[in-house]
């Protein structure tokens, strides 16, 4: 591949991306027929074919799966060095790309929003998922850092923890245990958990609960959404461990009740998180320096979390 240029590496992380020609072309302002010959002389070059079509769709081969990587790593590298050489020029602009998983899409937003307020010049790329597919893009290297619990085992990472992050079960108000004081985890067996999908960061901390106090539901249902589990938990539909961060405002008007179970709020750890031979960008470095300085006093503020909680707490800092 001695023969390959930028340009059509570029055309095809496009085409890559979008699946598609013409929105490849669209987004770079050529001619579809452009876009075609550059992807054409890249497969000459790599010997192999890149795409295929079917019917009216396009994919990519395994071949160009792997390319596709190595083209998003080749154009993150362009940017860092373009952004880089502009700090050095005393410019403070920049792309800041971040993934948050989906619990912390609470208080996230507003993080970012008070960040922007002095950085108006930062263009700022946010995707909110669940945590398997975070840890995805931090993989490919398709973001610049993420928020989340528990930091990724896969690969080696820097994680900077930048506040605490209660869990807590969840009821109705009407819940035969609400208002009950010191309730044995076991008693929860026999009630119908609503709980998150697998790969989710809750869902690992309240299998770890579990584990912990040896609790087995008799019931459970998967439900891959926070907003529908607080709903379904309003309605009488079952219990739920689940980040306090996410219901704030249903316990302040007494929609939710948080259940006093021994042993809860279980307190872990958000992170600011980036692989750990990711070089950040100037904007990059000050947006984490501004999570772990200033991530304690609004996450607890937004949150508020201390005025709802439970008068006993517990810690679990694993994983």
């Amino acid at each position: 591949m001695k023969n390959v240029t930028f340009r059509q590496l570029k055309v095809f992380e496009a085409v890559a991306r979008h699946l598609s020609f013409s929105r490849a072309a669209e987004e770079l302002h050529l001619t579809q027929p452009a876009v075609s010959m550059q992807v054409r002389q890249l497969e000459q070059s790599a010997g192999l074919p890149l795409t295929e079509q079917v019917g009216r769709k396009v994919f990519l081969t395994t071949a160009g799966e792997e390319l596709a990587r190595h083209a998003r790593l080749i154009a993150q590298q362009l940017r860092e060095a373009e952004a880089a050489m502009d700090s050095l020029k005393g410019m403070r602009w920049g792309i800041l790309k971040i993934g948050v998983v989906s619990t912390a899409k609470y208080f996230a937003p507003r993080l970012l929003a008070l960040f922007r307020r002095n950085h108006p010049e930062v263009e700022l790329k946010l995707s909110v998922l669940n945590r398997e597919l975070v840890v995805q893009q931090l993989a490919e290297n398709e973001i610049d850092m993420a928020i989340m619990g528990r930091p990724p085992d896969e690969f080696e990472t820097v994680a900077e923890p930048i506040a605490d992050h209660p869990h807590i079960i969840i009821a109705s108000p009407e819940h035969p245990l609400a208002g009950r004081h010191r309730v044995d985890p076991k008693a929860l067996e026999a009630e119908t958990f609503l709980i998150r999908e697998p790969g989710s960061g809750t869902r690992a901390a309240m299998e770890r609960f579990f584990a912990t106090h040896s609790v087995v539901p008799r019931t459970t249902l998967v439900i891959s959404s926070n907003e529908t589990i607080k709903q379904a938990v309003m309605a009488g539909l079952g219990i739920s461990f689940l980040s306090a961060h996410t219901v704030g405002l249903e316990l302040a008007t007494g929609r939710l009740v948080t259940l006093d179970v021994a042993g809860t709020p279980v307190i872990r750890r958000w992170h600011v998180v980036r692989r750990a031979e990711k070089r950040l960008l100037p904007v990059s470095e000050e947006f984490a320096r501004f999570l772990v300085e200033r991530g304690p006093e609004l996450i607890a503020e937004l949150s508020r979390f201390d005025d709802l909680r439970a008068p006993r707490r517990s810690r679990d800092e694993r994983g």
